[in-house]
């Protein structure tokens, strides 16, 4: 399965620059219908209005986190199977490792980069 580029893609970070840096990288790959919201609880009354194909969430955030929204996306049942990668600045097994069981479908480390991206959405749309 590849990807579908023209699928609304939802990016959500309360630092507006990383909001910006992942939507030009986005667009860079080719997606051209890219949506934001600066927090987890934007991000869920989005995700109500509007079908995404794709949700790119960090993980700092307030005063929902990114791992906060993933386990609330998938206990809604028209939620549950949305691909949802994660964004962290540091990789804390932990972290990763809580982000699996709670269900998302990838995560990135920042600094990526347009390649780095691309590769990860490749990966989840592949499974």
């Amino acid at each position: 399965m590849s990807v579908d580029l023209s699928m609304p893609v939802l990016v959500v970070d309360d630092y507006k620059t990383m909001v910006r840096i992942i939507r030009n990288l986005l667009k860079q790959i080719g997606f051209e219908d890219v949506d934001e919201a600066s927090d987890g609880v934007e991000a869920l009354s989005k995700l109500k209005e509007r079908q995404y194909g794709l949700v790119i969430s960090d993980w700092n955030m307030e005063p929902m986190t990114g791992y906060e929204l993933l386990k609330q996306v998938r206990d809604d049942s028209n939620l549950s199977a949305l691909p949802f990668i994660m964004v962290t600045a540091e990789a804390k097994s932990e972290n990763v490792i809580a982000a699996k069981k709670a269900g998302v479908n990838n995560y990135i480390v920042k600094p990526f980069n347009a390649q780095t991206l691309k590769s990860k959405i490749d990966t989840v749309f592949e499974g």
